[in-house]
């Protein structure tokens, strides 16, 4: 498997995005957008498999995410990471396809299904949609509030995980969650974003609109795809009816034993659907 090569965006704002592509870079481009508090590693085998089957995949860290800068004023609200997603996407050209979990989903939902003009080939979600669970949505913001203070070591950060996410066995080997944590000047590992994602004026989530997101998904005209977690407690089965209704010309996957990060879970299901769903184009 190549190395993926290292790219960077300048937004509007003079943020710099940071991403990692795979492929050939005249292949059809493919923009994967992550959930809030993941960075673009989280594509790492989604990506290289779209590459190979004939795709430039594109995984970004968000504003805010890894390797990206932090907005100087605190600015995570939705329309600031679909903004974001529209200058990308207009610097890769030729339409991508938008890949969006979570809050990726709902960024890339926002900048397609708000568009005056298609921007983009075509939309994936993954497991997000305009009405979600609030108990689930609570428990992410309980994980990614909690331990401020960080982690002394890799472990302490996997037991927090392993707590999180009871169903995935837990990898004998941590190391591979340094990529998603950054070291302080104090010796203690905190989560790769900035913390005012959750806790800012213009914080994630903090002016959500259910109205709003039923409105942008009217607005999607391209092929679309929802892909949920069948164990999810965000996106409940009533949820993806009431969207399938609203963009009546939507696929719908559930992926068995997989939760909210259906991507994580389940990579190979998740993967094949994606792969078969782009590779079928506009059928």
């Amino acid at each position: 498997m190549r190395r993926p090569r290292r790219l960077t965006f300048r937004v509007e704002d003079g943020l710099e995005l940071v991403a990692d592509a795979h492929g050939d870079p005249s292949a059809p481009p493919v923009l994967l957008l992550h959930g809030g508090g993941q960075t673009r590693r989280a594509w790492g085998g989604t990506a290289a498999a779209l590459a190979e089957r004939g795709f430039h995949a594109v995984a970004l860290d968000l504003r805010g995410h890894g390797e990206s800068d932090w907005a100087p004023d605190g600015d995570y609200t939705v329309d600031a990471f679909a903004a974001d997603v529209r200058a990308v996407a207009a610097r890769l050209g030729g339409r991508p396809a938008l890949i969006g979990a979570s809050l990726g989903g709902l960024a890339a939902l926002i900048a397609e299904g708000e568009a005056a003009t298609p921007g983009a080939s075509a939309v994936v979600l993954v497991d997000i949609t305009p009405r979600v669970q609030p108990e689930g949505v609570d428990r992410i913001v309980t994980f990614m509030t909690s331990h401020p203070d960080g982690f002394a070591t890799l472990e302490e950060a996997a037991e927090a995980v392993a707590a999180y996410v009871p169903h995935r066995p837990r990898p004998k080997d941590v190391a591979g969650l340094g990529k998603n944590l950054r070291l302080g000047a104090d010796g203690r590992y905190r989560w790769h974003w900035d913390p005012r994602l959750m806790t800012g004026e213009r914080r994630i989530g903090g002016s959500r609109d259910p109205e709003r997101l039923d409105r942008a998904a009217r607005g999607l005209r391209v092929p679309t795809l929802l892909v949920r977690g069948r164990m999810s407690d965000v996106v409940a089965e009533e949820d993806a009816r009431h969207f399938l209704a609203l963009v009546p010309h939507a696929r719908y996957v559930d992926v068995s034993d997989a939760g909210h990060m259906v991507a994580g879970d389940r990579n190979d299901q998740f993967t094949a659907a994606v792969v078969e769903f782009l590779a079928r184009g506009d059928e």
